[in-house]
């Protein structure tokens, strides 16, 4: 089993290779290492140029993982994605040819440009981590991340995901411009090639594995998983919103405040870890009474007005907890 501090020690190395191409935007790699050692995966709103497809390259480079993008179009089909069964002549029988989802990172680039049958066809290979195909099982690769990307602007001949998909990304967050000061250093480093080209394996994939498990050994208190509770419950009373966190965001919550614990080389959550992927976790699973779509600026301030209202337990965090077993 990899202890904390290794788990802590190699989220530093994965996240300094990664912020070697993506200038600037430090909280975001943060986020998206947090969700790949919680288990779970991405979604990344944000206009084209500002580094989505790259950070997802760098980061399945970074930890020696297989990498494969899938450009998302209308005419996209499922097994497409997930593979088909074709008819061998050689052999005299039907042969499966495996799809792009059979890899470590996936990225899903402008998933919502595809139909609802196409963007159906991955809720099990996120969620149980398997494709089904004419009734047999194939596992997938371990790890899988799946990295998806949106436009919020061009929003003709798109179709919305819908509240079932949205629920299996763990996070959803953008990258955003970047300040006058990154733009200048993204344009310093690219001014002679690509820095993704420069970039090297920090680790194997067995070693993410295994800070995965270690993840789930971090130690949450009981008034903590109440506080998330109390949380969720308090997003489901809100008047401007027609449908508040799930049992299943919950629990993201809780993955995503393990994932950040060990990160910072704690065996136990502190309640600030929980309060700042609030935001992240929470808001695109809140459904807005005045919106036809998820998350937004409104329902991330929906989202701060909870922490605000919710109180926080008054224990002293910053202090090991006696209690931690296994």
């Amino acid at each position: 089993m990899m202890e904390i501090q290794e788990v802590s020690s190699l989220g530093k190395k994965i996240t300094a290779s990664v912020a070697t191409v993506i200038a600037g935007k430090d909280d975001v790699i943060l986020l998206a290492v947090t969700a790949l050692f919680a288990g779970g995966h991405m979604l990344l709103d944000d206009v084209p140029g500002t580094g989505k497809t790259m950070l997802s390259k760098t980061l399945a480079k970074t930890v020696g993982g297989e990498f494969r993008r899938v450009q998302f179009t209308p005419d996209l089909l499922p097994s497409d994605l997930t593979g088909i069964n074709y008819f061998n002549q050689k052999l005299g029988d039907f042969v499966f040819r495996r799809g792009p989802v059979f890899t470590n990172v996936l990225l899903a680039d402008e998933i919502n440009r595809a139909a609802p049958r196409t963007q159906s066809s991955l809720l099990e290979c996120m969620e149980e981590r398997q494709v089904t195909v004419d009734g047999t099982t194939y596992p997938l690769a371990r790890p899988y991340f799946v990295i998806a990307t949106q436009n919020p602007v061009e929003t003709q001949g798109t179709f919305p995901l819908p509240e079932a998909q949205l629920d299996r990304f763990l996070i959803k967050t953008s990258v955003g411009y970047p300040s006058a000061e990154s733009a200048v250093e993204i344009l310093r480093r690219g001014a002679h090639g690509s820095p993704y080209d420069g970039v090297s394996p920090v680790c194997g994939a067995e070693e993410v594995v295994a800070a995965q498990e270690a993840v789930r050994g971090v130690y949450v208190h009981p008034d903590l998983m109440a506080y998330i509770a109390a949380l969720a419950e308090k997003t489901r009373t809100l008047p401007e919103a027609a449908l508040g966190v799930s049992p299943r965001g919950s629990l993201a919550l809780m993955a995503a405040a393990k994932a950040r614990a060990a990160l910072s080389g704690r065996g136990y959550v502190v309640p600030e870890d929980i309060r700042s992927l609030a935001r992240p976790v929470f808001a695109h699973r809140l459904i807005m009474r005045d919106s036809f779509a998820s998350g937004g600026e409104k329902a991330a301030a929906a989202v701060e007005a909870v922490l605000a209202a919710v109180e926080v337990p008054s224990e002293k965090w910053d202090l090991p907890l006696q209690t931690v077993s296994g």
